[in-house]
């Protein structure tokens, strides 16, 4: 049996990482873990002074990265700290907690889920039980009360014992907009930008800190997924409402490491404005669904999950443009 635990020994807090972790030529992922003594995939990086994330590995959940393909976020204010995303399951929640506690004494009083996906809220069963106030947009709330079950059962599936305990709860304040966390002298504001690629997708900005938590409305590096509800052409008008408030700040998107919004600029809308193209191309000649599954995509080989992904992709947004 494997076990993880929860205190860290060695690690350097003060480097800062502001920069693209580049995929290989074959979309290969790198390790598979790199931190097997604990149940997260990595370590934390510092952001900014006071912006920490735990970068997820740029591929499907596994028992070797416990589910930590997402990136694990938290900011130390002067009186409290927030953590983003819960992650999937008790043992991530719990290692990140002892993680934090190598930093400050301060509790972890805020938790947001930057949408409705288990490796975003799994987690909060830990931090409800920690005593901290759960947060989460509407629409991921919808997600839980519709899939979350589902999702707690694929997770014990791969993860077998890190879901020791692990349990659905619910958020304790949900918004549709904007919501405010003061943490003492910083700021946090969790904003929605609108539709994106599923329910209830949330940045979280730190202007202070310079830093945005982008969440899943900006990618890099992993190819971005595209599910039977996301609409691709709302999703390119919310990107460049976010691209326009965060234009000048440290990106941290949903997975992958901290970057700018150039970088996530061409991992995200360029892509979709160029699927949407090639798509648009094969309506007007009367082509079939099976012809968008053949879109060449080889520009993006190199992201990771491509081989997972780009071609349900392509088939997904034929779907949804022959009725736009």
């Amino acid at each position: 049996m494997r076990i993880w635990i929860t205190f860290f020994l060695g690690l350097s807090v003060g480097t800062t990482l502001a920069i693209e972790e580049v995929a290989s030529e074959d979309g290969g992922y790198g390790p598979r873990d790199k931190a097997p003594e604990t149940a997260l995939y990595d370590y934390p990086i510092q952001v900014s002074g006071r912006v920490f994330s735990a970068i997820g590995a740029t591929q499907p959940p596994t028992y070797e990265n416990a589910g930590h393909n997402n990136n694990l976020s938290f900011v130390i204010g002067d009186t409290a700290v927030l953590v983003v995303n819960g992650g999937s399951n008790n043992a991530l929640a719990s290692d990140i907690h002892s993680y934090i506690k190598t930093l400050t004494s301060l509790p972890v009083k805020y938790v947001i889920s930057e949408n409705g996906q288990g490796h975003a809220f799994l987690g909060n069963h830990y931090w409800k039980s920690q005593g901290a106030i759960l947060i989460g947009h509407v629409d991921a709330q919808k997600e839980i009360d519709e899939k979350g079950y589902g999702s707690l059962s694929r997770m014990r599936e791969y993860a077998r014992e890190f879901a020791q305990d692990t349990g659905l709860v619910n958020f304790d304040k949900t918004f549709d907009k904007d919501y405010l966390v003061n943490l003492g002298n910083v700021e946090v504001f969790a904003r929605a930008y609108g539709s994106a690629h599923s329910p209830g997708d949330i940045t979280v900005l730190i202007p202070s800190e310079n830093v945005a938590l982008a969440g899943d409305i900006a990618f890099h590096t992993r190819m971005p997924p595209i599910f039977d509800s996301t609409d691709s052409k709302s999703w390119i008008e919310s990107f460049d409402v976010f691209a326009n408030e965060a234009r000048t700040m440290i990106i941290v998107p949903g997975h992958g490491a901290p970057t700018n919004i150039a970088t996530v600029t061409a991992g995200t809308k360029d892509y979709l404005v160029y699927l949407r193209g090639e798509v648009q191309a094969l309506l007007d000649n009367e082509g079939s669904l099976e012809d968008a599954y053949q879109i060449d995509q080889s520009r993006f080989k190199h992201w990771h999950t491509y081989k997972e992904l780009a071609a349900r992709n392509a088939g997904r947004v034929f779907e949804r443009m022959e009725f736009e």
